[in-house]
């Protein structure tokens, strides 16, 4: 069965995440108190409603508690109206709530109303960019956990034509190669230890952040 989604606040993060998600095939319902970007929604997702989510029985309409997850995503234009919101889906019992903070100070206070989750989308964004501006080869980075990551990046040009054998990559870096993308249209490979790597490939990995760059600057 489909994950059943509620988005509030279709800004840039709001709509992008809906458009993501409805294409993973999640049933996303779309809320924004701005009509044109309700029906700009309504073209991609289950169903789009223009409400006024600071209000509790419009809110109530909705069923949160019904939902698999709810996203607080409205941004800088209120930051009240984010705290209004993510409380006011605490309290109509929504099983998993995730808003979205600017700055330090609104994240601890979305926390402190109930939120399970707090994300600051541009923060993270830019830590991601940062990586790739320093490690060139870095193509995507996610972290898993404290100091773990999940990493995409092309095969350094000291590495073509050795196997995961050869590299060592555990026992020098600390680094597990967990699949390799290959070819044109790609395709994502289990790692063979004795093939050696080509020229295009891109190797996703599960590391620190430290140990990715030293591959980087090191194989």
């Amino acid at each position: 069965m489909p994950q059943q989604i509620l988005i509030i606040g279709l800004g840039q993060f709001g709509m992008s995440l809906a458009r993501t998600l409805s294409e993973k095939g999640a049933e996303v319902l779309a809320v924004d108190r701005r009509k044109n970007l309700v029906d700009e929604a309504s073209a991609f997702v289950t169903e789009a409603i223009t409400v006024d989510a600071t209000d509790e029985t419009e809110l109530a309409r909705l069923q949160p508690a019904q939902r698999d997850c709810s996203v607080c995503a409205i941004g800088d234009d209120s930051k009240e109206a984010s705290i209004i919101c993510t409380a006011l889906l605490r309290q109509m019992g929504a099983p998993w709530v995730i808003g979205r903070a600017n700055n330090s100070m609104h994240r601890r206070i979305l926390q402190l109303v109930g939120a399970h989750l707090v994300v600051n989308p541009e923060e993270e964004y830019g830590r991601r960019f940062a990586n790739r501006l320093i490690n060139r080869h870095v193509i995507s980075d996610m972290p898993l956990g404290e100091d773990l990551h999940l990493t995409e990046l092309t095969v350094p040009p000291a590495m073509i034509g050795k196997t995961l054998v050869d590299l060592s990559l555990p026992k020098r870096f600390g680094i597990m190669v967990v699949a390799i993308r290959r070819g044109a249209p790609s395709k994502v490979l289990q790692p063979s230890p004795h093939d050696p790597l080509e020229a295009n490939d891109r190797l996703i990995i599960v590391s620190s952040e430290a140990a990715v760059h030293k591959l980087t600057k090191g194989a």
